[in-house]
């Protein structure tokens, strides 16, 4: 019998500022400003397996967040693009606050 292990959801991670994701956020959403990033993701995230989808408003920030975080043994790390798009893609609420 051939058991396929389920894939752990990945942590959404929006890298823009905190006015950005107050005005409207992926629901379940961690904020962690790109320039926090590199001192906040092993308080946030300490497993570097831990599946990452990264985003901001078009995918330019996210796609730098990416990069840097691979640099940092981050092994399953996708960039999600802009906030908009992503949200239509998995189906998820947009939410404020």
């Amino acid at each position: 019998m051939n058991m396929s292990h389920p894939t752990p959801p990945a942590t959404l991670i929006d890298v823009r500022s905190p006015g950005e994701f107050a005005s409207g956020h992926l629901a379940g959403a961690i904020n962690l400003p790109l320039d926090q990033l590199q001192h906040s993701i092993g308080r946030t995230v300490p497993d570097v397996a831990t599946p990452l989808v990264l985003y901001c408003a078009s995918g330019a920030r996210s796609a730098f967040a990416c990069g840097l975080l691979q640099q940092l043994g981050y092994t399953q790390v996708s960039n999600g693009g802009g906030v908009g798009l992503l949200a239509m893609q998995l189906q998820r609420a947009i939410v404020r606050g």
